[in-house]
Order: C-alpha cells, then sequence, then structure tokens
C-alpha cells in the first residue's frame, strides 16, 4: 500500500479554523503525548515546539520546565508562545529558535507528497542530536481499518518507517494504544492500562495498534 493515487487534497485555514475546535479538550493520544514529552524533559528545562497545534490543548498538560510553542493553520487564541502559518505553503520555523523537542501529534496524515520536506524542515528545528522528534502516524495496517477522510497520507506501517528513517534516527516506537477496533480506547479499565503501557507486541501490534509514537534523533 503506498500514498493513495488520487491528487492529494489539502485543506487551509477556513476548514482548520472549525476541525480544530473539536479538539479543545484533551483526547487520549494527546494525554499520552503529554505524558512523554514530561518524561522526556523531566529535570531540565526544555523548549517544545507543538506542530499542528490547533487550540493548544497540549499547553496546560506539560511540566513548568517545558518551554511551550505552538504551530498552526488555525490559531484559535493568539499568543506569543503561538504561531499562525500553513505548514504546507511555508518552511516550518519559529523565527529562528531550535527546540530541545518537536512534537507532530495527528499531522502527518494530512501532509499528502510533502512528507519529506517536512521531515527536513522538522531536522533542521532540533538543537542537536539529544534533542528529540516525536510523531505519530495512524496504523493503516489495523485489521479494522478506518480513514478519516481529510486524510491525505496513507501508508503502510513499512513504508512510513523506511521514509521516516531517511531523515532520523529512529531510537523507539511503540503504539499509542491497542484496540480490537481502530480508534483509541475510550471505556475503563481499558483506557487507563493503555494509557500506562508503551509497547510492542510482536504480530498483535500490526493488527491492533490503533497508533504508533516513534521517537527519533538527528541523523
Amino acid at each position: 500500500m503506498t500514498n493513495q493515487a488520487r491528487a492529494p487534497k489539502y485543506y487551509k485555514r477556513d476548514f482548520w479554523g472549525q476541525e480544530n475546535l473539536k479538539f479543545s479538550k484533551p483526547h487520549f493520544r494527546l494525554e499520552k503525548a503529554a505524558r512523554l514529552i514530561n518524561k522526556l524533559g523531566a529535570g531540565r528545562d526544555v523548549d517544545l515546539l507543538d506542530l499542528g497545534c490547533g487550540p493548544a490543548a497540549l499547553q496546560p498538560l506539560v511540566t513548568p520546565n517545558v518551554n511551550y510553542h505552538g504551530i498552526d493553520i488555525a490559531i484559535q487564541e493568539p499568543a506569543p508562545n503561538l504561531l499562525e502559518a500553513d505548514l504546507l505553503a511555508n518552511p516550518i520555523r519559529f523565527g529562528d529558535q531550535k527546540f530541545d523537542l518537536v512534537l507532530a501529534q495527528g499531522v502527518f496524515e494530512y501532509l499528502g507528497d510533502h512528507q519529506a520536506e517536512k521531515f527536513a524542515d522538522v531536522a533542521g528545528l532540533l538543537k542537536g542530536r539529544d534533542s528529540t522528534f516525536v510523531v505519530s502516524y495512524v496504523n493503516f495496517d489495523h485489521r479494522d481499518r478506518e480513514i478519516y477522510w481529510p486524510y491525505s497520507n496513507i501508508q503502510s506501517l513499512d513504508t512510513w518507517r523506511t521514509s521516516l528513517a531517511e531523515h532520523f534516527t529512529i531510537r523507539r516506537t511503540f503504539a499509542t494504544s491497542h484496540n480490537w477496533h481502530h480508534h483509541e480506547p475510550v471505556k475503563e479499565p481499558v483506557r487507563t492500562l493503555n494509557m500506562h503501557l508503551n509497547l510492542n507486541v510482536p504480530v498483535v501490534s500490526r493488527k491492533l495498534a490503533v497508533e504508533h509514537f516513534y521517537l527519533c534523533s538527528s541523523r
């Protein structure tokens, strides 16, 4: 399975200005991303860039030592640490600043043919090899695969990972969660269990992982 044969359709500010409002309250993947960011930044002051930050719902979930910055095509409430920019139309930049942590959760599924270009942008944003790029990607090999209609970048796990590895050293990857159906768990105790487990299970994860997180460093 490769990218969709049809020409990708990219949605602009008018669409995302409304769509982002659906994510004003933290959802499962965002909460798990916050736990991950806080762990990666523990014990030191770090600068974080949240790509495709939407309504910046992650900001109140990170610890005080994490200096939060966000970029999105549709910023709901302007602030000095939030930049409104079209990530497809322009190189990803936040002035001249570099970052210890760059997060892209729920972003690359919408970048179509721009994937390699945006990987290169992110690589240029990292302070050095001790910095970390945290990126999520939907498991399109799931047994009960569902495809959200605005997606423009649909690949198998192997194709995605190969492309990512051309730009970064992948230090670790694990499922955001495992679920029989292709959506993050909402019922307890399954939700709580998945929130605290960061693992892949051979064979099982390929078919039941909803998405994956990848922790990457500069090559």
